[in-house]
């Protein structure tokens, strides 16, 4: 059955801070079966540093944005397709994704970490994306801040090869992307769609 995070459920799993939500720094919530992250994790628990949402069936990155101080998010087996919305978690230092459903078109949302200028971790192994030919590639030439990718440190040469090649993968992987939409049954025109233009000020 469905699992809400709630009050009780989080109460439940602060023990160590004496039952106390709005000072808890690190929360343990793997294997509750949530279908979703709601806006009552971050309401409770504003200064969480550490998330564990692992072995659930998250579908979707959403409503951490409160979460200033937020430093490692595991969300390793879970049912996520896309990274997205962490763009004002500006502390985010590794995050886990670690066997979920990123295929090569929801690479393409690695893009959404760039602003995450203090992420030096990524584990993306175990989605279909990482069986894509010149994924680290991608990975490393896409976020320089990465020290390291699925647990391996990323090389000076890797770097340096992935600038000569970001270019050249990146067409491919929209090419691949793009594929796999049609196949679903989807718009490739969709995939790698420039953002709309911005009316101009004033």
């Amino acid at each position: 059955s469905m699992v809400q995070i709630d009050e009780s459920l989080l109460r439940r799993r602060a023990e160590h801070n004496d039952m106390c939500l709005s000072t808890l720094k690190e929360v343990s919530l793997h294997q509750q079966n949530l279908e979703g992250i709601n806006r009552a994790l971050t309401r409770l628990c504003p200064e969480l540093e550490i998330l564990y949402l692992q072995h659930n069936l998250i579908a979707k990155i959403e409503n951490l944005r409160r979460l200033k101080d937020l430093d490692y998010l595991n969300l390793a087996l879970n049912n996520i397709s896309k990274i997205e919305n962490l763009d004002r978690n500006e502390k985010l230092r590794k995050l886990d994704l670690t066997v979920n459903f990123i295929d090569v078109d929801g690479l393409l949302s690695v893009e959404s970490l760039r602003v995450n200028l203090n992420l030096e971790e990524l584990y993306l192994l175990g989605n279909p994306c990482a069986e894509f030919e010149g994924y680290r590639l991608f990975v490393v030439g896409t976020l320089p801040q990465l020290k390291r990718l699925d647990g391996q440190v990323i090389t000076a040469t890797e770097r340096i090869r992935a600038a000569q090649e970001l270019a050249d993968i990146r067409a491919r992987l929209v090419v691949a992307a793009k594929e796999k939409v049609r196949s679903r049954g989807g718009d490739p025109a969709l995939v790698d769609a420039p953002p709309l233009p911005r009316p101009p000020l004033g």
